[in-house]
């Protein structure tokens, strides 16, 4: 009789899931608040764009750093250290008292933020076989999403009650609740006395001479000679500012363009990111179905990847809705294609890279993805502040959603051409 594999593996994915939620909610406040900030604070939409650009600017420089810290200390310090500053920034949104304050604040956030996704993409790399990674990938990266469902009417009771003031502490403070679990619970396989010597051969089953010697460390230099990471780079920068534009945006959409409010237009924000934890898990499901089918890893990646591109291209009918709800089953669509597309993307770094590599490539790409982070909100920010000026507001979101559509398919083809095989990187 076969012994069982275990389980424990889950507990850690629903570690990362509760992390990466309480990660956007604490960054997604803003959003949700933007309306009532700007007229608190007297923001143009380059102001807003402006502030977006900082959080964005020091998210890039700590995926980066972040990235290379994890691989040194491990995922346990660096994770705590992560959600420590994070946490700590959210709630210093509170004291702010002008523009310049508001954007010290949030790029103290972004610093923080920045440990999220080089962590959970290492975790997930060390606790789990390839077979599994993209859909433990969707389920903790679903958090997003979920923080996007229930933010909405949370931050909505939070502000009318107590004030935007208290919306900030109040989402700020998750990260120490969390901190408590994590430390509780987590550890590398080979140190967790909680795992089955079962589960352990089961998650080190398909694991290659080139990822048996942790110790070794792997230079920047190394890493940006080979064509495996270029591939990741240009697909985050491609697609992670649309992603951007989502969290940041979308609400004010739906206000201006249907004329709603914070409290009428929660439930359609919800809808979308609903949608979307379903495209974040089935979207790392499907490929890892292919897989056990006995599709190679790097044809089922890539075969999941073109399929979400070409999921995300009918957005560009927003154009022609009429009606709120068309409107939202279309960027729901976009929004679930973009976290399906996410937890692949994420994957083929710990497919193409070694584990003592993971976090580093992920920090190098995330960086690129945050780049592009700020300098699509300052396009976004030109385009709409023309138009508004011109009294043609729909005009510069059109623009915007037809940009958006055509991304993923863009990045897909950049990716095939740098790393048409997927092959591991010996480093």
């Amino acid at each position: 009789m076969q012994q069982p594999i275990g389980r424990y593996r889950w507990v850690i994915v629903t570690l990362l899931f509760f992390a990466t939620t309480v990660n956007y909610i604490d960054r997604q406040v803003i959003g949700l608040l933007k309306d009532n900030l700007a007229r608190d604070f007297h923001w143009s939409e380059k102001d807003y764009s402006d502030i977006v650009m900082a959080f964005t600017a020091a998210y890039a420089v700590s995926l980066l750093g972040f990235g290379r810290l994890i691989d040194r200390i491990g995922t346990k310090l660096g994770y705590t250290i992560s959600i420590l500053i994070w946490s700590v920034a959210a709630m210093l949104h509170a004291l702010a008292k002008g523009t310049f304050s508001f954007g010290l604040a949030r790029t103290a956030l972004g610093l923080g933020e920045g440990g999220n996704f080089p962590a959970a993409i290492k975790a997930v790399a060390e606790w789990f076989p390839k077979k599994e990674r993209a859909f433990a990938t969707g389920i903790f990266n679903s958090g997003s999403n979920i923080a996007a469902v229930i933010g909405p009417p949370v931050i909505a009771w939070i502000f009318s009650s107590y004030g935007w003031q208290e919306a900030f502490v109040w989402t700020g403070a998750l990260g120490f609740i969390w901190l408590i679990f994590w430390w509780w619970l987590f550890d590398i396989p080979a140190k967790q006395k909680r795992l089955s010597s079962a589960e352990f051969e089961y998650i080190h089953s398909d694991a290659s001479d080139n990822e048996l010697h942790p110790e070794a460390k792997v230079s920047w230099k190394r890493l940006m000679t080979v064509r495996q990471t270029w591939a990741f780079i240009f697909g985050k920068f491609l697609t992670d500012p649309v992603w951007w534009f989502y969290l940041f945006w979308i609400p004010s959409y739906f206000n201006n363009t249907y004329h709603l409010n914070l409290q009428t237009s929660a439930i359609h924000v919800s809808t979308v990111y609903v949608i979307a934890s379903f495209g974040s898990i089935l979207g790392g499901y499907f490929s890892g179905w292919l897989i056990k089918r006995g599709m190679p890893v790097y044809k089922a990646r890539k075969t999941a990847m073109l399929v979400y591109a070409i999921c995300v291209v009918p957005v560009f009918f927003v154009r022609y809705t009429t009606s709120i709800w068309p409107a939202v089953w279309l960027i729901s669509l976009a929004t679930a294609a973009h976290q399906a597309w996410s937890a692949n993307i994420f994957t083929t770094a710990s497919d193409m890279f070694p584990k003592r590599a993971v976090s580093s490539v992920v920090g190098i790409g995330g960086m690129a993805g945050s780049i592009g982070g700020v300098l699509f909100p300052l396009l976004v920010g030109i385009i709409l502040d023309h138009f508004k000026l011109l009294g043609k507001l729909g005009t510069g979101y059109n623009i915007i959603f037809l940009i958006c559509s055509v991304l993923y398919l863009v990045a897909w083809l950049v990716m095939h051409l740098l790393s048409p095989k997927m092959e591991q990187v010996e480093v």
